[in-house]
């Protein structure tokens, strides 16, 4: 068969000329897309898995090489759109309109690839990224949407973009939430009011625990029950929220507990008491020394001590105090350098509150409970050493020993 038969019967048949060229330039971009992918799966693969920098494991891992791989195949038919005059201007409008959002999720997937680098830095967590990059990534894709709806009509962008104009009221009403979301994030951020892993409360969305994510439109908080809870971005600059970030970047956690005092233990001290708390090592120097200034301003006025209620006295309860304060002044992992304080509030139906309020050294959860505790444990068994006791309210197993008392 002679070259001049084949061309006198593409002649004489032309719609089957222009079959065998698309199938042609098909089968083209089928064999580029497969070239390429091979290309990324077998040589850039391996070079970026034998590398040592990380930030090329994120682009592969983000698919930006993927997303290249796309637009090899439709260039390729873009390219040989003119060997197809019947479907050139149509075919042209709608590859060009492939190509630029092939171009969006790229740019995309290099967002996504640039979050991932930056978001363990100490500078992407206070700033925020996530939600910075949600409100480009929108700008992005309603820019590619105009564009490739351009590209389609065979319209400028600006046209499109005038006609958005028009409708910029119908705009901020969709947008209503993303916008608050927005300037919200941006109060977060630049006030480094949360960040990632800090720990909040929440009262009123009922969420206590660590922050986990900070995106544009929700904040998530896992509690310490591990239930997750999503907040609205702009609906927590509504309503008040507490962050120990402080805290532990301070190195003391806050002890304020009280004990509450039977009022009717409480009495003046005699010698025998005072002779027996001087042996209490915490603050024998201390009874030493109000011993003395108690006898010398007693016998400057003349005072007849033969009566306890009398002149000047030391209290159980006063003693009980001082005590405290020493036991806690010599704990090892109570930060002496903060506010160290035994205090007395007012007494009411349930006894006479004495509150502890000292800081201890560990932010730990679990060790800061376990140190309170033995602290605690400590004072309580303390307290009958000084005749005091702890107020608690009567329960029904002391009316029934009341009762069998009386039978007896």
């Amino acid at each position: 068969m002679s070259f001049d038969y084949i061309s006198s019967w593409f002649t004489a048949h032309p719609d089957w000329g222009r079959y065998l060229a698309l199938v042609g330039v098909l089968a083209l971009s089928v064999l580029s897309y497969l070239a390429a992918k091979l290309i990324i799966r077998r040589t850039l693969t391996g070079l970026i898995e034998r590398s040592a920098t990380q930030w090329d494991d994120i682009l592969l891992r983000r698919q930006v090489f993927h997303r290249l791989a796309y637009i090899i195949p439709v260039l390729v038919l873009f390219y040989f759109t003119a060997l197809l005059p019947a479907y050139g201007a149509p075919l042209e409008r709608l590859l060009s309109a492939v190509i630029a959002w092939l171009v969006v999720l790229v740019i995309s997937a290099l967002l996504n690839a640039g979050h991932d680098i930056f978001e363990h830095t100490e500078f992407a967590q206070r700033l925020g990224l996530k939600s910075y990059l949600q409100v480009i990534k929108l700008g992005l894709y309603i820019l590619g949407l105009i564009i490739v709806l351009s590209l389609l009509m065979g319209r400028s962008p600006w046209v499109l973009l005038s006609g958005v104009g028009a409708l910029t009221a119908v705009l901020l009403l969709v947008f209503r939430d993303t916008l608050l979301s927005f300037v919200a994030s941006l109060q977060i951020s630049s006030n480094d009011l949360m960040r990632v892993g800090d720990w909040i409360e929440v009262p009123e969305f009922d969420a206590d625990g660590d922050v986990i994510d900070i995106a544009l439109h929700t904040i998530k908080v896992q509690n310490w029950d591990k239930t997750i809870t999503m907040i609205p971005t702009h609906k927590l600059l509504e309503t008040s929220f507490k962050n120990w970030r402080g805290m532990f970047k301070s190195g003391g956690r806050r002890i304020k507990r009280s004990i509450p005092i039977n009022v009717s233990s409480v009495r003046l001290c005699d010698d025998q008491m005072l002779e027996q708390f001087e042996k209490f090592d915490y603050i024998t120097d201390y009874i030493r020394k109000k011993r003395d200034e108690v006898a010398r301003y007693n016998q400057e006025r003349g005072v007849d001590t033969r009566e306890l209620i009398n002149g000047r006295r030391l209290t159980n309860l006063g003693t009980f105090r001082a005590y405290i304060e020493g036991y806690l002044r010599h704990h090892p992992q109570i930060r002496q350098d903060m506010t160290l304080m035994v205090r007395q509030l007012p007494p009411g139906a349930l006894g006479l509150p004495i509150e502890i309020y000292v800081f201890i050294n560990d932010t730990r959860w679990e060790h800061y409970e376990a140190i309170q505790a033995d602290i605690f444990d400590h004072i309580l068994a303390v307290v009958p050493e000084f005749g005091l006791s702890v107020f608690q309210r009567r329960t029904g197993e002391d009316f029934r020993w009341v009762d069998s008392g009386r039978e007896k």
